[in-house]
Formats: structure tokens, sequence, C-alpha cells
């Protein structure tokens, strides 16, 4: 018995404590079964662990009234020579004397007690290893649930838990993660996965050990199971690379964990707390322009990226930008620059977006403003009261040269500045007659190229052209593009095309040119309705036509003759 026993041991994983206890219930359930109780039945384990008996205590009497509990004095003394009335007395219960009822019962009770003991001290032995690798080999397969031997025990690797890229075959062997430890009813059950991010975790932590000895911390992880995985780390260390570590040389380690994942793509990126930064590193291998940030308290942001690169940045049916949001925890609006033109943002973010592709307009009054003016001449022009750009471009290069510390290199310099970096700016008035000094203004406005207009005394009435228009001059500092100005020769009719209208997306000039519209009198004498039937506009374009007509252009009603 004392072999049978400690192969029992060695089997189940069974301490010798629980078996010998297990042994001793069995043996109490077998006597209950025949004698009907157990309070006199007393079990025993010699010293070396080897033998176990079973005894029946009975009191020595002159007559037996139950013979279950005493035992006559005639009998007693076969068992003990020295037996008296009133001595108690062990008389040892051979098992064979036990019926085929009693012997079935025990050894039921000694396997369902065998059977929960296992799955206690399984239980107590893989509760605790939760979240942590474990090898095992592919047993079986039923319904698409891999079973998985273990040693001890078996687990499960449901469908649900598996990559899509992994295949499997019997006797596989197969590394994963204990995911959930539960007791069942046929048992203990082992659920593992090879799907959750700490799957990855751990294999890093196997493969890098500055992440196991937190040199490297993983701020965060996201992943698509069998497509890609980003992480984005950082060093508590500064003479430590983060990425470098977690590459390795040659791309050593990184290629360990890609070969356990099948092949699954990582990226591994630069943690930054800039979310500006953060977010570029979280859009690669695509390149990015520019991130701007459109509401921070919701997290909305907009990453400007090249037409070729477009693609790349969204990923295939979305991966790539739906795993950088997951990890930025920021909503990610990925564009191309075309796109943003046609945008409809705040006024911050127009800003962002001007500077990014360089035709921002910084808007600018004085001249020590200007760009590239040297502070003797900016004193100079303060001295004599010529603080504003308006006021110098209306100032003629005689009186410039007369302004005490300019010479005529400076006077020449000063147009260069301002032909370069002034836009200036016409809009129409009425055509209300103008007065002397309005008159006066518009002449010294008046561009290099016009004619003088006649005399009003020496011009017949029928045949007098109207007076030109007054110029309203805004000075402008200009990067990156150069603004043409063509003079207007007078007395002939501006015609203003709305596809040569400043802030209007190309997409829309093209469409009303397509349409034949293209002159903003046509386009304001129909509706919006007859707008957004012009093919290549929708409600948006439209509303946002109609905003950069009102910003750039001035009309004016004309006033009926009273003759």
């Amino acid at each position: 018995m004392g072999l049978a026993i400690r192969e029992l041991i060695q089997d189940r994983g069974i301490s010798e404590e629980l078996v010998m206890r297990t042994i001793e219930e069995t043996l109490l359930a077998a006597y209950r079964r025949k004698f009907g109780t157990e309070e006199n039945a007393v079990v025993r384990v010699n010293d070396e662990g080897s033998e176990i008996a079973i005894f029946a205590q009975k009191r020595i009497v002159e007559e037996v009234a139950d013979s279950v509990f005493e035992i006559a004095l005639a009998d007693a003394v076969a068992y003990n020579e020295d037996a008296e009335i009133g001595d108690e007395l062990l008389i040892e219960i051979n098992p064979a004397e036990f019926d085929r009822v009693a012997i079935q019962s025990a050894k039921q009770k000694a396997r369902q007690t065998l059977r929960d003991i296992q799955k206690d001290t399984l239980y107590s032995e893989f509760e605790g290893r939760v979240g942590e690798l474990i090898v095992g080999y592919h047993q079986r397969e039923r319904n698409g649930t891999i079973f998985v031997d273990l040693g001890k025990t078996e687990g499960i690797l449901p469908r649900k838990y598996q990559s899509p890229r992994e295949q499997y075959r019997p006797n596989d062997r197969i590394r994963a993660m204990i995911f959930e430890v539960e007791k069942a009813p046929l048992g203990l059950q082992i659920v593992l996965t090879r799907t959750h991010t700490e799957f990855v975790k751990k294999i890093f932590e196997l493969e890098v050990p500055e992440i196991y000895d937190h040199t490297i911390e993983i701020h965060r992880m996201v992943r698509e199971p069998g497509y890609r995985t980003k992480m984005s780390v950082y060093s508590t260390r500064d003479d430590v690379d983060p990425v470098g570590a977690c590459v390795g040389m040659r791309g050593v380690r990184i290629q360990t964990v890609v070969r356990e994942l099948e092949g699954e793509k990582i990226d591994v990126l630069r943690y930054d707390p800039d979310p500006r930064s953060f977010i570029t590193e979280a859009l690669k291998p695509a390149e990015i322009e520019q991130v701007i940030v459109l509401d921070e308290a919701k997290r909305q942001a907009l990453a400007v990226v090249p037409e070729s690169q477009f693609s790349l940045a969204i990923g295939k049916q979305g991966l790539n930008v739906r795993l950088a949001n997951r990890l930025t925890d920021w909503n990610i609006d990925v564009r191309t620059r075309s796109q943003v033109n046609e945008m409809d943002i705040g006024i911050d973010s127009q800003r962002a977006v001007s500077a990014l592709f360089g035709d921002v307009t910084e808007e600018i009054t004085q001249v020590g403003e200007l760009p590239g003016i040297e502070p003797r001449i900016a004193a100079a022009l303060t001295q004599a009261n010529i603080e504003l750009i308006e006021t110098l471009i209306a100032t003629d290069e005689d009186q410039l040269r007369a302004i005490e510390g300019l010479s005529d290199d400076d006077v020449i310099a000063l147009r260069k500045l301002i032909d370069e970096n002034v836009e200036i700016v016409e809009e129409e008035l009425s055509d209300e007659p103008l007065d002397d000094e309005n008159a006066e203004d518009a002449e010294a406005y008046e561009e290099p190229g016009t004619e003088e207009p006649a005399d009003a005394d020496e011009v017949d009435a029928e045949e007098a052209e109207p007076a030109p228009a007054a110029e309203e001059v805004v000075a402008a500092v200009v990067t990156d593009a150069e603004v043409e100005e063509e003079p207007e020769e007078e007395g002939e009719e501006e015609v203003v095309t709305a596809s040569s209208l400043p802030g209007l997306s190309e997409a829309i000039g093209t469409a009303l040119i397509a349409a034949g519209i293209d002159d903003v009198v046509s386009v304001l004498s129909m509706s919006d309705e007859e707008l957004t039937s012009v093919e290549g506009l929708d409600a948006r374009a439209v509303s946002a036509l109609r905003a950069v007509i009102e910003e750039n252009v001035e009309i004016v009603e004309e006033e009926e003759d009273d003759a």
C-alpha cells in the first residue's frame, strides 16, 4: 500500500498529508456503510506511512446489548488475555469484510475527494500566475478551441484569443499567457491567450532586459492581433535610447518578437509629452508635414500629409490611423494639403495651416516693423513724424530726400522694401464725386503709369469718364508669395472672376469655370439651390463661396440719375 500511496502523490501532485486524510475518510465511509455509524471507528497509520488500518472500539460487558459498541468478556479474552469487564478494546476490521456496496461507495468518495483536492491545489498554483507566460503543447482541437497540455493539467486556447495569422498542428509548441483561471464542474479551466497586448509586453520583457528592470518603461501599447502593434516607450535614464534598446543590434531583439508573433508588424515609437510630436511619431511609418491641434479640450487634431503619404498614413482599412488614435488618445484627422484648404476650420487653425503652406499674411502698420529696415532709417522717419507705412507710401521721393539723415540710397532702399513686402489693396468706393481732400489723396496714391484725368472744364459732359475710385492702402507683410498687380485703365469696367478671389479653393473655382458662371455678378444673382445643382458644388462649398465673396467683394449700388 505504501508504494501505491507514493505513486498517487507523484501522479496527482498532491501532498502526502492530503492523501492520507483521503484514505482515512474512505475507510470511515466504508465502515459507516457497513455498521451504520463511525463513532467508534479508529483509523491508524504506521510510522513509515506505508500501512493503514481501521479498528472498532468496543466496551467489554457480561451481556451484549449492542454488538457494534459492545463485546462479551469471553470474546474479548480471545483478543487480549488481560481483558476485564468495563475495559475498552480495539478490534481491527479487515476491509475485505466490507460488502460490495460499501466498497463502491468508498471508492466513489475517494475519487471525488482526490479530484477536489487536485482542483484546489492546481487552482491555488495557477491563480497566482495569471498574466504570466506559459509553454505547452498542442493536444487536440475541438470547434476551433485548442487544448494545450501544460503538464499537470491542460489549458484551453479559444479561437477568439488566437491570432488570425497563426495555424497550429498537433504536438506544436505553444507559448501563451495565462488569462483566466476558473473552477469548472469538470475540473480546473485555465484560459490562455495570444491576442492581448499584455502578451506582447511579456515577450518584450523576456527579450529586452532594460524593460524587465524598468530602465525602459512602456508608456502604452495598442494592437490589432495578426496585423500591427504600436508601442510607445521612454527611458528613465538619459544615456539609454529606448527605441534602440527595444530594436536591438541589427534588429535582433525586435525580430525575435516578430517571429514569436508569426510576422506581425511592430512599431516601436518614442513617447513625447507634446501631443504634436507624439501624434507625428504615432502615425509612422508615414511622413507628416505638421500636426495642428483643432480642439485641445476635445483632443482633436489634424495631421497634414503629402499626397504620396496619404494612403500610408491611413493604412490598410484605416488600421494605421486607428491604432494611432488609440495610442495617443487623440482623435486624429489625416488630410492632404488640398483637402485642408477645403475644410471649414477655426481662425487659429487656419493661421497654423497657412503658416505650414507658406502663405501666411501678417498685417503690420508701423514703419519700424518692415523686415530688413535699418534702425537708423526707421529713427529718421519717426523723427519726421512718418511712423505709419500708409504715411510712408503717400510721401513722394523728394520729400523723403529732404528728411534729415536720409540719403538717395536710403530712399531707393525704402522703395525696394515697400515693393517687396507691402501689398496695396484697392477697394472701389461709390461713384459720388470726390471732395478736394479725397481727390488730393487719390492723386497722391495714384500708381505710376496711370494717366492723369483731363481737367473737368475741358471734357465734354457726354464723353466724360467717371472719376477714378479712391484707394485704401493696407500694409501687409507677405511671405513666400509675390503679389502681382496690373494697373487698371481708367474708364474701363472691372470684371471680377470668382475663381481669382483670394481664399477660394481650386476645386470650387474649377467647378464654376466648367459651369460657365465664373464672374462674381453671375454668382451673386444665383440662389443657393441653383449653385448646389452645379456639378462639383455641395452646400458646404456654396457656403464657403458666399463667405469668400462677402469678404473680398464690395457691392456698390448705382444711384439713379435724377434726370
